[in-house]
């Protein structure tokens, strides 16, 4: 049992069209070099120094519509971030995670439960924030390996990860736009592993480069080491052969899942 993949490394803008071209050129792209799964950063529809409404855009906006048409013809499986509308009201906006299924029909979305807060932004001030847990949990079968899907800051909550490795996820797919600083590549690598090794499962970093921003996606195995990882500013596709043995020989070596003494709860904490 065995998933070809491709990480597409892309810097988005405010221009939603050209967004729309170069995320949709990228699926194309993947496909020929053999992946069966494209996976493309938070923020693909639309991305800017400081979060605003403007940047949100319909299900069937222009964005949305280049990726289907794209995976459909394709037949591929497309993870991408974008940003819409809050059903909460006007100027509120959701940062959502769409998977397309090789029909071009949207198959799964996750809304990003942890709202980047830190290090002098405010995701909160425009977007709101998905439920924990319950219908909330993206996780879908591609080739004999079900695959589960995270967004960005929710790396630095290793929670999410168990409830996904819960969920039989053996492929973390993570998207993001990790804001750049000081010591920041070196945080987003050590998470990544992190996350890859504690769960036994591969991870898929898919994220963005350009200004403002570290790139640096990343192909993971189950025991921490990188496959492949891309620079700082390039735009880049990284691709891979994931394979249930890999998964199954590291736990066999390290059966942590199965040696877990606490399990988690979705849920704000109590008391």
């Amino acid at each position: 049992m065995s998933l070809s993949v491709a990480i597409a490394q892309l810097a988005s803008d405010s221009d939603a069209e050209a967004n729309a071209r170069r995320s949709a050129a990228a699926v194309r792209d993947a496909a020929r070099g053999g992946a069966r799964l494209v996976i493309l950063p938070e923020y693909a529809s639309g991305w800017a120094p400081t979060i605003t409404a403007d940047l949100a855009q319909e299900t069937d906006g222009p964005f949305l519509a280049a990726l289907r048409t794209a995976a459909a013809e394709a037949k591929v499986w497309v993870v991408a971030g974008m940003v819409t509308p809050s059903p909460s009201g006007p100027g509120r906006c959701e940062n959502v995670a769409v998977l397309l299924g090789p029909d071009g029909e949207v198959a799964g979305e996750y809304r990003k439960v942890h709202l980047f807060d830190a290090f002098g932004v405010r995701e909160s001030d425009v977007l709101d924030g998905g439920r924990p847990g319950g219908d909330n949990v993206l996780t879908v079968d591609l080739g004999g390996l079900r695959v589960g899907v995270a967004t960005c800051y929710d790396l630095r909550f290793p929670e999410t990860f168990r409830l996904l490795a819960d969920a039989g996820a053996d492929v973390l797919v993570v998207i993001a736009a990790w804001a750049d600083g000081p010591g920041k590549a070196e945080q987003l690598e050590v998470l990544t592993r992190a996350r890859a090794l504690e769960n036994t499962c591969y991870l898929l970093l898919a994220s963005q480069p350009g200004e403002g921003r570290v790139g640096r996606s990343a192909l993971i195995e189950p025991l921490g080491t990188v496959i492949d990882q891309g620079g700082t500013g390039d735009e880049v596709i990284l691709a891979a052969t994931l394979t249930q043995d890999v998964i199954a020989e590291a736990r066999a070596k390290v059966p942590s899942l199965s040696h877990r003494q606490f399990h988690v709860r979705p849920g704000p904490p109590t008391g």
